[in-house]
């Protein structure tokens, strides 16, 4: 199904729940993404993987944190995925390497636990996202002191993602909340435990579309920075063989709205839930 299939019965979903002046607007909170499924034999989608090695281009760095190498994470292959983004990646983008600082795998440098203690949990420079283009990308193996994890091929389903039931982005149905405010309570409830709305994702792993909160805190953003001016890129459960501590120990990565459209990944940044 086509992503204005699929955008057209989740409208139509919405409607079957919501009153009809606020079903349009509950819809509109929507985003395109895709949930991140390991990948049956020959069923991958391009490169796209937890772990392995990074795709870089010849010649590019690999990326570092005060001196420390960070650790390859996942590769999402954007030129593979299908075509449910509507313009929001320039042709082309390629590979999206995701790099983070291991401080709590088994394979962690104890001296991540002196730079993180340093420059704190949150501070951007503890993970980067490292575009490649995609016919120049190689392999690229991990400097020694590195973490590397065992790679996991993912296929990308792709769908559209309400925001999380704590998600500021529910603040702007404020003008038409009313008597509708309990409606849209029901609603986003509904979504979790009684009903699942047509075309719609809940995914552990999940590249674009919206984070969820597993803790009820959310994706931490550097002091200054609107969540709702960003773009999610990745999210990362707790199920894997990594963690970065903390009460949630999900990771995600971000980037400002602006600075996705126009391809720029150095403005990417980690945003992890530690709540």
């Amino acid at each position: 199904m086509d992503h204005k299939t699929s955008l057209a019965e989740l409208r139509d979903s919405c409607a079957e729940h919501l009153r009809p002046e606020l079903a349009g607007r509950v819809a509109d909170l929507v985003r395109p993404g895709f949930e991140l499924v390991p990948a049956a034999p020959g069923q991958a989608t391009g490169h796209s993987r937890f772990g392995g090695n990074a795709m870089l281009e010849p010649g590019v760095p690999w990326p570092t944190c005060e001196g420390l190498p960070l650790s390859l994470l996942a590769v999402l292959d954007t030129d593979a995925l299908p075509p449910w983004l509507d313009g929001l990646l320039p042709p082309g983008t390629g590979l999206l390497n995701f790099f983070s600082l291991d401080i709590e795998s088994d394979q962690a440098d104890p001296a991540a636990w002196d730079v993180t203690r340093r420059v704190g949990h949150c501070a951007p420079e503890l993970g980067q996202v490292v575009a490649a283009r995609s016919r120049l990308a190689v392999e690229t193996e991990p400097p020694a002191t590195a973490s590397s994890f065992a790679p996991v091929a993912w296929t990308a389903v792709p769908g559209f993602v309400f925001p999380d039931r704590f998600d500021d982005a529910w603040d702007a149905l404020d003008p038409d909340f009313g008597p509708d405010h309990e409606d849209v309570a029901e609603f986003k409830d509904g979504m979790l435990n009684d009903f699942r709305v047509p075309g719609s994702l809940l995914s552990d792993d999940m590249a674009f579309g919206r984070p969820i909160y597993p803790t009820g805190g959310g994706p931490v953003l550097p002091e200054g920075e609107d969540l709702q001016d960003h773009h999610h890129l990745l999210q990362l459960s707790d199920r894997h063989e990594w963690s970065i501590g903390g009460d949630g120990g999900w990771m995600h990565w971000s980037i400002p709205t602006d600075a996705l459209r126009a391809g720029d990944f150095t403005q990417a940044m980690p945003t992890p839930d530690i709540w």
